[in-house]
């Protein structure tokens, strides 16, 4: 049909599959920016020409999305009422609605499916299964449609909750697993230009925190730690009273500089664990920039339109707390700051979902994240593909999947544990340092880069829209990382000089921590007194002998105030 001419090359395979089977369910497994929404309203505007049905009915995560989905359908022809409240109008074509919203009445939402030939677009379907109440309730109001269109992006689910209106398979172990009726993935929408590749800009620092029992921990964050000194390390990184969130929000304003050199309305995001983090990097984002940043805080109709006002805006920055975590489109997003405690490779994938959508070809999007280990391999793994796997057996503690479970479990549980956690540590203070990049699923380090670009941090022409392609991108850093190789023995006693000047940091971060003991000085002020003094960087950039001569006059103020 003609509606189907104009879509992407997925869109129309997936569109005809749809159209030669005519089934009454459908999964579509589609990475984030794919243009799910797009697809899913040409089979919704194809099954009303035809009379196949008479009204959709889309369910939807957020508030947000509601208009979001409105206002798409709108512009493809189909009319419907985002904030249905009694009687249908008989101008509509049908109406959206949340799960949480379903979940309320759905024994009255069956009635209107029931009453008409309705089609449902479930968007973001895994959300059927974050409670058995959301899960029962789809089963029960969506059960008499002629059709079901269900939507998501991957990842899929980690746990056991099976999802309505999904088909699952035996794999040949035992455990089950769902079947999509049609696959895009994000290594796939790359090779196609769909959405753009993505540099991980990774940043580690010296971070130092008292514990509950009083002791005070300096180490850098990534280092080999335990669970809870990994946690308490990057609680301490995304403290904004520190100095490694002010650093990497300068870094990753530089970059959305560089981008808005070649498209003026390109924009970044911040995301946060929370309302009080996302206030604080709002005034350091105002601060360093001049401009107030775009504040998002919850689901609300207020937050809404100020998402919509940013993404038709070109103002530079916006600050969100999950609201933006999925499904809303904001094309001209190009930089992030992943400044959030939450790690399930769901709510990750989501959130780098925002960046990927692309607008011309040659784009690039960075995002700027801690350099955690968990982190680190979501940002590797981001293009590998994942389905609902439900009852996977456990052969013993080795095996790989239960780790990987426990794991995810234990993520998903981090939001809980956050105040549980604050009453245990205290952050002292941060510093932060350019670590690593990671991109096409490989690692570069900063030595790559100065093969690259000369005497730079990070590569900053990378990030420019229409510069260079995702191969060429690629090729550039594993060419510097092949290089580097060849000098080999430079090499050598340059990583001898960087455990060197690692060791002092942690010598100067103990003395400024017992000089704290001993003055009650805020290990942030002893720091700068010292580099008043002594000259030079920051820490975490001085040199060897820079740091030998703060050590030296810390000592010496010790020895003073001894006599």
């Amino acid at each position: 049909m003609s509606s189907a001419q104009s879509l992407r090359a997925w869109q129309r395979e997936a569109f005809e599959q749809y159209a030669r089977t005519q089934p009454a369910d459908f999964l579509t497994v589609a990475t984030p920016g794919a243009g799910k929404t797009t697809f899913a309203l040409t089979i919704a505007a194809d099954l009303l020409h035809r009379r196949i049905i008479e009204r959709v009915v889309v369910v939807a995560p957020t508030e947000h999305l509601k208009s979001q989905w409105a206002q798409s359908a709108a512009r493809s022809g189909i009319a419907l009422e985002p904030n249905l409240s009694g009687a249908l109008g008989a101008r509509f074509d049908g109406y959206c609605v949340t799960y949480a919203g379903l979940a309320t009445n759905p024994v009255g939402h069956r009635v209107r499916i029931e009453r008409s030939r309705t089609l449902v677009i479930l968007d973001e379907i895994h959300h059927a299964g974050d409670a058995m109440s959301w899960g029962d309730a789809v089963l029960e109001a969506c059960e008499p449609a002629v059709r079901r269109l269900a939507l998501t992006g991957t990842p899929f689910r980690s746990d056991d909750n099976p999802i309505p209106f999904v088909t699952y398979a035996p794999v040949g172990d035992g455990s089950i697993s769902s079947v999509a009726d049609y696959a895009y993935g994000y290594g796939s929408a790359l090779k196609e230009g769909v959405v753009r590749p993505v540099l991980f800009m990774a940043y580690s620092g010296e971070m130092q925190w008292r514990t509950s029992a009083g002791d005070e921990v300096s180490a850098r964050l990534g280092e080999p730690l335990t669970k809870d000194q990994t946690a308490q390390a990057l609680r301490t990184a995304l403290d904004p009273n520190g100095s490694w969130v002010p650093a990497v929000l300068e870094a990753a304003h530089k970059r959305l500089l560089e981008v808005r050199r070649d498209i003026h309305d390109a924009g970044g995001l911040v995301i946060a664990s929370d309302q009080t983090s996302a206030r604080a990097y709002a005034k350091l984002l105002k601060e360093l920039t001049g401009v107030e940043p775009t504040l998002v805080l919850s689901d609300e109709a207020g937050s809404s339109a100020r998402i919509a006002e940013f993404s038709n805006g070109t103002d530079p920055w916006m600050v969100a707390v999950r609201m933006v975590s999925e499904g809303v489109d904001v094309p001209r997003l190009a930089v992030g700051v992943y400044a959030t405690t939450v790690a399930t490779p769901l709510y990750f994938a989501q959130a780098i979902g925002r960046f990927v959508r692309a607008r011309r070809r040659g784009e690039t999007a960075s995002v700027f994240l801690p350099s955690v280990p968990g982190l680190l391999k979501l940002a590797a793994d981001l293009e590998a593909e994942r389905d609902h796997v439900i009852g996977r057996p456990v052969h013993d503690e080795a095996d790989l999947f239960a780790a990987e479970d426990l794991l995810m479990a234990q993520a998903n549980a981090s939001e809980a544990a956050s105040d549980e956690l604050g009453n245990q540590y205290a952050a002292l203070g941060s510093e932060a340092s350019f670590d690593r990049v990671l991109f096409d699923g490989d690692e570069f380090a900063p030595i790559d880069y100065e093969m690259v670009a000369g005497d730079s941090d990070e590569l900053d022409f990378l990030g420019i829209p229409g510069l260079l392609e995702r191969d060429q991108v690629a090729e550039l850093l594993r060419s510097a990382r092949t290089r580097k190789r060849e000098v080999a023995p430079a090499r050598a006693e340059a990583d001898v000089e960087y455990e060197r000047r690692a060791e002092l940091r942690r010598e100067l971060n103990s003395l400024v921590a017992a000089w704290h003991h001993r003055t009650g000085s805020p290990h942030g002020v002893t720091h700068n007194r010292l580099r008043h003094e002594c000259g030079g960087p920051p820490a975490a950039q001085a040199t060897t002998d820079q740091l030998k001569r703060r050590i030296e006059t810390l000592r010496d103020w010790a020895l003073r105030a001894s006599g």
